[in-house]
């Protein structure tokens, strides 16, 4: 009887442990908070760090992900039934210079002047000395994502309903109906622009912690980039969440195999709200659902 109160005392005490390491002040994440603002501190208080930041997250996912795509294509084409659209051909050399070629005339028009306006207005940025909790961070990135995946719906479902909107801002992205990991960012300025911002914004609007902005920021491009890779990989969020909750790169393929359907980037709720949701059925990946 002792023994078993031993024992119970001590899983309770682990139990405590584990949540004052989720939610109280000494968080997990302090060592490395710690090291970022001891040894980097000049750089990651720089004003234009999140910029350079997701700048080279999203070249660096893309090489990633076009691995992948090589692999399944030369090395591995037994793994070629991860493809979503797998009776189309890859893209060619000429789509992905295209791509490349746009993003980096956007970079260099867009992103590198707003970045150099930054850099000249905006002070350098105060790093608190206590890192975030794990909660706080999960909390925090769940929230930007919310709150990212409402404004690019909203957005999208105007430029799809207004003509005008579509064919000025948008239609330049649906040039392409069978996504790759280059066409993520194959837009107009004012897509760019308002996506920017929205990542901008968003973490300072609901009080995150750097570390969690630099996360989100990290994880929106990952998913952004997943979304448009045009593989229904095995470790995809939509895989490891409740089925219907969030959409993957099978949920947005189809937006750009049914342009007026699935207009938001992430999660499924907002679709499923205004009647514009079109899953795909597990077997054979054709979509079904009503206009």
């Amino acid at each position: 009887m002792g023994h078993q109160m031993m024992l119970e005392a001590v899983q309770s005490a682990r139990l405590c442990k584990l949540l004052e390491s989720w939610t109280g002040e000494e968080s997990l994440l302090q060592p490395l908070w710690d090291v970022l603002r001891l040894n980097y501190g000049h750089t990651l208080r720089s004003s234009i760090f999140p910029a350079v930041l997701s700048v080279t997250a999203y070249y660096v996912f893309c090489l990633l992900f076009t691995a992948v795509g090589l692999v399944t294509r030369r090395l591995a084409p037994h793994l070629r039934h991860y493809k979503i659209q797998a009776s189309k051909e890859e893209p060619s050399l000429r789509a992905v210079c295209d791509c490349v070629a746009l993003t980096i005339y956007n970079n260099v028009v867009f992103v590198f002047p707003a970045t150099v306006a930054q850099w000249y207005w905006r002070p350098a940025i105060d790093l608190p000395e206590k890192a975030p909790s794990l909660f706080e961070l999960c909390h925090g990135v769940l929230a930007c994502l919310l709150l990212f995946d409402f404004q690019y719906f909203a957005w999208h479902l105007l430029h799809h309903r207004v003509r005008w909107l579509y064919r000025t801002f948008h239609a330049v992205h649906h040039e392409c109906t069978v996504p790759f990991a280059w066409s993520t960012q194959y837009m107009g300025g004012w897509e760019l622009i308002s996506v920017g911002i929205w990542t901008t914004i968003d973490p300072i609007v609901l009080h995150c912690h750097l570390l969690t902005t630099w996360t989100f920021m990290l994880l929106n491009v990952y998913l952004s980039i997943e979304d448009h890779s045009g593989y229904d990989l095995p470790w995809g969020l939509h895989h490891l969440l409740p089925r219907g909750l969030y959409g993957g790169a099978p949920h947005h393929d189809l937006h750009h195999q049914k342009p007026t359907k699935n207009f938001a980037p992430y999660f499924c709720h907002w679709d499923k709200i205004f009647g514009t949701s079109v899953e795909v059925k597990p077997m054979d990946k054709s979509p079904q659902g009503s206009r």
